[in-house]
């Protein structure tokens, strides 16, 4: 029964994605008629069909498949997190993750621009523009490396003031501790590099309007290769949920592992803030959805919650470009907002199942 429903999952992720990626690409500021009629009448105007065409293929669909491959990569992280510190409100963000990435996305860009001026939000050096949003394949990269080393420090900044993950209390308030200050340290640089805040704004808020196919081909490749490192490391999420001397108890290297999970979900994290910004409450959500539909192992829950965090971003990217179209609402923005009132309502329902039982 249990693999029916992970399978039905599994067939509705994928379903539910090809339907979004159709609205996608129907959604934007051009309105659909302006697309479909050069489209279908090719020789009335090949200007306007090739202008269709371009819309299409080199904005709309990599934006929609890049907002996937985001939310895959968010809710895999998400999942990881509070199966790796047993907390269902773990989120990628809650470990100080995103603060560091952040920051080491602000140290980048700040280097790069060398003090130059702003024009359009890319920083030009040398003649060069380097935009937080660039599409060269080596300022993406660039970018992503930054970004997974500062959420690695962050993380492990956060692990060393908690002293473990043995204690969930004491782990949230570093969390939180960490988020604050590299929050601070990334307005600092901010401050003494004022020539990269006009393109660190859109980070912040989160969006994937600037999402190409190089940003696609590069979390398409990080997602593959951190799906399956977590599907090899699951079995120590397994034991771990029964405590660390259980999963000690049962063989397993609990400490090089626990490391690789870390691994994991700070390159997750890194590479989809560096590719999108900061998007609220998609790795947190996206478990616990998956959780009220299936109780599984960690190796289908890891998976599952990939699929349900893509969904969950395409779907609120669609709506933030269809809400007010012609204008457009930052992603980070309508997810945090949708997310909160989730996050209210998931603690509104176990309050008043916990009354019932009580009572």
């Amino acid at each position: 029964m249990m693999q029916t429903r992970v399978w039905w999952l599994v067939w509705a992720g994928v379903l539910g994605a090809l339907a979004l990626v159709v609205l996608g690409i129907c959604v934007g500021s051009a309105g659909l008629e302006n697309l479909i009629t050069p489209l279908l009448n090719p020789a009335q105007d090949p200007s306007q069909t090739a202008m269709a065409q371009q819309i299409i293929w080199q904005i709309r669909l990599p934006r929609t498949l890049g907002a996937w491959a985001a939310g895959a990569l968010l809710g895999l992280a998400g999942a990881v997190a509070q199966g790796l510190f047993r907390n269902p409100l773990a989120d990628p963000y809650l470990l100080g993750s995103a603060s560091g990435a952040s920051l080491g996305v602000a140290l980048a860009l700040a280097a790069l621009g060398g003090g130059a001026g702003m024009l359009g939000g890319s920083m030009m050096n040398g003649g060069v523009a380097v935009s937080v949003f660039s599409s060269s394949l080596w300022v993406r990269l660039g970018l992503t490396g930054a970004a997974f080393l500062g959420a690695v420090f962050a993380v492990m900044l956060t692990l060393a003031l908690s002293r473990g993950v043995g204690h969930t209390l004491r782990l949230l308030l570093a969390g939180v501790v960490v988020g604050v200050v590299l929050g601070a340290m990334t307005h600092l640089v901010l401050l003494f590099s004022p020539e990269s805040l006009q393109a660190m704004q859109a980070f912040m808020l989160g969006s994937t309007a600037f999402v190409g196919w190089t940003s696609c081909l590069l979390m398409a490749g990080v997602w593959c290769a951190c799906v399956l490192a977590a599907w090899l490391l699951a079995r120590v999420l397994d034991g771990l949920s029964l405590g660390d001397a259980t999963a000690i108890s049962l063989g397993l290297p609990v400490a090089p592992m626990r490391a690789a999970l870390v691994a994991v979900l700070a390159l997750a994290t890194g590479t989809a803030v560096a590719q999108t910004g900061l998007i609220a409450f998609v790795g947190l959500a996206a478990p616990h959805l998956v959780r009220s539909v299936v109780k599984t192992t960690h190796a289908h829950l890891m998976l599952l919650s990939s699929l349900m965090g893509g969904v969950l971003l395409m779907a609120a990217d669609t709506l933030a470009r269809g809400l007010m179209a012609p204008q457009e609402l930052p992603v980070g923005m309508l997810t945090a907002v949708l997310g909160g009132g989730y996050l209210l309502w998931l603690m509104h329902r176990s309050s008043s199942l916990g009354g019932g039982r009580a009572a």
